[in-house]
């Protein structure tokens, strides 16, 4: 029996990365895991490989939610699991980042969030609760040099996820945020990792599925938090 037998967990930027290893940790303790991503080769194998179901999901799309959300409901049940995972970056400091830069990045870190969270949660108050769980990053606790937008689009999450607690905990809907920092994923490839994480009291770069084992605690053993940070970094943000 998996801790999570019987619940239906939607997973954006599903296909690669984080969003992966939260894929295949949330199956493998029983959920059936909707992945969902723009990378359709990816995102469809992925969701072969775990037993889930795949679904096109631009989060930035408004009307992209509702359709893809009613869709899951139809083929695996009403979702009682979000994980906000998707997210872009770009490397700029803010006098140089663009517009195109600074909207592209605050549309899918901070409102694909929001979108997400309005999409999911009447199933999820129908049913009597549910999790969400968006993932910030210790850029969302701290400033970073060289990442405006990502930084402002990463302390939004934060936010919404503490105010989204207080409007939806009386209706059994917990929301929590995970705070990463560094981990070895796609989005990190062009990073020397072991350069930028020699600093940090564990000295080296996450891996996936350490942020994975915790976000299954938030989902399935957390059950008294809400609105609360999670972090995992190395201790990188003390």
């Amino acid at each position: 029996m998996g801790k999570l037998d019987g619940r239906v967990a939607l997973v954006t930027g599903g296909a690669a990365g984080m969003g992966a290893a939260h894929a295949r940790l949330l199956a493998a303790e029983g959920a059936s895991v909707a992945v969902c991503d723009i990378d359709v080769a990816q995102g469809e194998a992925l969701a072969a490989a775990i037993g889930g179901a795949f679904f096109r999901l631009d989060v930035g799309r408004e009307e992209d939610w509702s359709t893809v959300v009613a869709a899951i409901a139809s083929r695996l049940g009403a979702i009682s699991i979000l994980v906000n995972n998707a997210g872009v970056c770009w490397l700029s400091p803010v006098q140089d980042t663009t517009t195109d830069e600074w909207t592209r990045t605050m549309t899918v870190n901070a409102t694909g969030a929001f979108f997400g969270i309005r999409a999911v949660t009447p199933q999820m108050i129908a049913a009597g609760g549910g999790v969400i769980v968006n993932v910030s990053s210790t850029g969302g606790l701290a400033g970073m040099p060289g990442m405006a937008a990502y930084t402002a689009s990463k302390w939004a999450v934060r936010g919404l996820t503490k105010a989204a607690a207080l409007d939806l905990a009386p209706h059994g809907v917990r929301v929590l945020s995970l705070h990463p920092a560094l981990v070895r994923t796609p989005m990190s490839s062009a990073v020397d990792l072991p350069a930028a994480t020699a600093h940090y009291p564990i000295p080296r770069p996450g891996e996936p599925e350490e942020i994975a084992r915790m976000l299954l605690f938030m989902v399935a053993d957390a059950t008294f938090s809400t609105g609360s940070e999670f972090v995992a970094d190395g201790g990188s943000a003390i």
